[in-house]
């Protein structure tokens, strides 16, 4: 009986949830700008209620998936009784209903852990940001219960099988992925609350950058792992072999990345030197309001793609009107208060001020590229003028020199000084290094086997020339009296976690130089017996049968490789059809490597019995993840700094009075 009443408690949950989110936002925002102790307290324990009560609507939700419940419609759309438990696990957010529900529980989530990791700021502060993020937290509770409600039921006419889950999401990626850049999305809205608190309380200050700087940290590395998971499962799922595809809604992750990546580095300036102050809250604003934008994309209809979840307009134009109060409300308050808190400190424009001030400049310019790119071909259709593609020419166009230029500046800002630096002395420490990066990077692809070419050796130059001044910035700055390792244990886990991200981002650059310049694909016709060629490999099919798995059948072929005369592996792609939806899936098979990967896709069956197959050699693709997970644990590493662990006084001795006597009254 209580496994029947499932949607309905998860639904009453969700509810409960929204009416805690509004007392959250309203009444610690009021309390904070009257100075009432016992009003602000209240944003606590309403946003830990808040987090309760959204788990458990999801939690009835995923319940309602393993049981089989097709009397709920979102679960009779998405899942089917053969589908293995661990897809309807992850079917809860595979399609619009679910994931925005999965955003709000990880909204609620990061309000959790922002009022259990931040109580000890002050009073006031972490009233205004907990609030912020109960207002969000509302207009999104909105957004679930008015337009996209997961617990509708089907009754009394329900199926007697669900139509089963979308197969491109029948992968272990799309358990993984979603969640991870959903982290990094709301993440976002941490940084973005903190920066409208400190406005709303009038101190931006290198304390504010000091306690927004590891929430920042971890969503931004979030974001990168998430990005990257996708790129992986769209590699290996879709059967093309492509990492990226400048797809809309891809382009609609990229976005934030750059923005937090700006900000990430703002946040660095603000505390150490008090400057960037108000571009770091206007990086805030842009970063939450991209990942909102990106909801948008994927959830109003506006555009085709697999990531896509939602074509109801009702629901684009909910997000839309959310997206503009966020932006309008945001940007007024920034126009209204940014003027008194404007910094006053002055650098060099050789300093490491100036180079982080240029970096974020090109990140900026990267992101209005990508979004003018994605946002273009959509205003044109909207207003009649003709439809038009822009694709990976324009992209690719614009992005190898900026990111060229981003490098360049890049490699010069770990040999700097803050404030000012000596042209001599910037000079001489990078000598070495940019001379080291010239030969190695020209000379690198004729040791590797590769055919020079001037974008590989300027890829590998670009790789080296930001690793190059980080190992001299280590080795002077691990220069000690007591001995280098002694000089090394001093270094904090911030200072290893810059290290660490830079060297991931030069990493995801050398898998992307090599991939893009040297991978070999062809599109074969193959028969049991035959062998052919690709890339100096030999693929011959061996056998071809059928197989039946748990909700599908396959025609799966056992193609055996070799290289001059030595076997190398053994590999099975398949072409599956599922049975509950009828659709065809291509499952590709791969011999993964650290310097290459070998790649099978089966296409359609020809007339004579033969395959139309797909076959890559893909050099050094694993590097792009390699880094973007180094990227990530930079991110995470440099949490860790002790400074972010500081105490303050929450609350001062006459606050605490007044809460007494607050408390006092009947």
């Amino acid at each position: 009986m209580v496994t029947q009443l499932l949607p309905e408690i998860g639904h009453f949950a969700l509810i409960l949830g929204a009416c805690l989110a509004c007392v959250q936002a309203v009444v610690p925002l009021a309390g904070a700008s009257t100075r009432r102790p016992l009003w602000m307290s209240f944003a606590q324990p309403m946003a830990w209620g808040q987090f309760l009560f959204v788990l458990i609507a999801y939690a009835c939700l995923t319940a309602s998936f393993l049981l089989d419940d097709f009397s709920v419609a979102y679960i009779a759309n998405n899942s089917n009784s053969q589908l293995p438990w661990y897809f309807k696990f992850s079917a809860v957010w595979g399609s619009h209903e679910g994931s925005v529900l999965l955003w709000s529980l990880i909204l609620a989530g990061w309000g959790f852990a922002v009022s259990l990791g931040a109580r000890h700021l002050p009073r006031d502060m972490l009233a205004r940001v907990l609030g912020i993020m109960g207002l969000i937290s509302t207009g999104f509770m909105a957004f679930v219960l008015l337009t996209s409600n997961p617990f509708a039921r089907l009754l009394p006419d329900m199926p007697a099988d669900g139509a089963d889950l979308n197969p491109l999401l029948q992968d272990i990626g799309l358990i993984i992925h979603p969640p991870m850049l959903y982290m990094g999305y709301v993440g976002f809205s941490v940084a973005f609350a903190f920066a409208m608190a400190a406005l709303m309380g009038g101190r931006l200050d290198a304390a504010w950058a000091r306690w927004a700087r590891p929430w920042t940290n971890i969503a931004w590395a979030f974001l990168t792992v998430g990005i990257a998971l996708g790129s992986w499962w769209a590699y290996y799922e879709l059967g093309w072999g492509g990492w990226w595809f400048w797809d809309p809604v891809e382009n609609a992750s990229l976005m934030p990345w750059l923005a937090g990546t700006a900000l990430i580095h703002s946040l660095a300036v603000t505390e150490k030197r008090g400057a960037f102050k108000s571009w770091t809250v206007l990086l805030s604003i842009f970063a939450f309001s991209l990942s909102l934008l990106g909801t948008f994309l994927v959830r109003s209809g506006v555009l085709t793609s697999v990531h896509a979840f939602a074509s109801d307009p009702d629901r684009g134009l909910f997000i839309l009107v959310l997206l503009g109060i966020t932006v309008g409300g945001s940007l007024l308050l920034f126009a209204l208060r940014a003027p008194r808190v404007r910094s006053t400190l002055g650098f060099h424009w050789l300093s490491r001020d100036a180079f982080l001030l240029v970096n974020n400049l090109v990140l900026l310019v990267m992101m209005v590229t990508v979004l003018l790119g994605t946002l273009y071909p959509l205003v044109l259709d909207s207003l009649g003028l003709g439809k038009i593609s822009v694709g990976p020419p324009y992209f690719n166009a614009l992005f190898v020199p900026l990111t060229t230029l981003l490098c360049a500046f890049m490699g010069l800002g770990p040999a700097s000084r803050w404030k000012q630096m000596p042209g001599r002395e910037l000079t001489r420490r990078l000598a070495l290094a940019g001379s080291a990066a010239l030969v190695i990077g020209g000379l690198l692809p004729l040791t590797l086997d590769i055919e020079w070419s001037f974008s590989v050796a300027l890829g590998l130059v670009i790789a080296l020339w930001v690793v190059l001044p980080l190992l001299r910035d280590l080795w002077d700055k691990s220069a000690s009296k007591a001995g280098r390792w002694a000089g090394l244990k001093r270094l904090t886990p911030s200072y290893w976690g810059m290290q660490l991200a830079h060297l991931g981002l030069a990493v995801t650059i050398v898998g992307v130089t090599l991939v893009s310049n040297t991978e070999v694909a062809e599109n074969v016709r193959m028969v049991q017996g035959k062998e052919v060629s690709v890339g100096g490999y030999q693929f011959r099919m061996t056998e071809l049968g059928e197989y039946r798995g748990p909700n599908y059948l396959s025609d799966r072929a056992t193609v055996e490789v070799s290289r001059d005369g030595k076997a190398v592996t053994t590999l099975h792609p398949e072409k599956r059809l599922f049975l509950a939806s009828g659709m065809p899936m291509t499952e590709t098979a791969l011999d993964a490597g650290f310097t290459r990967d070998l790649y099978v896709a089966m296409g359609e069956k020809l007339d004579d019995d033969s395959w139309a197959v797909r076959i890559q050699v893909k050099p050094f693709v694993r590097w792009l993840w390699l880094g973007a997970l180094l990227m990530g644990a930079g991110g995470v590493i440099a949490v860790l700094d002790r400074r972010y662990r500081r105490r303050v006084e929450a609350s001062t001795a006459s606050d605490t009075r007044s809460l007494a006597t607050q408390e006092a009254r009947p």
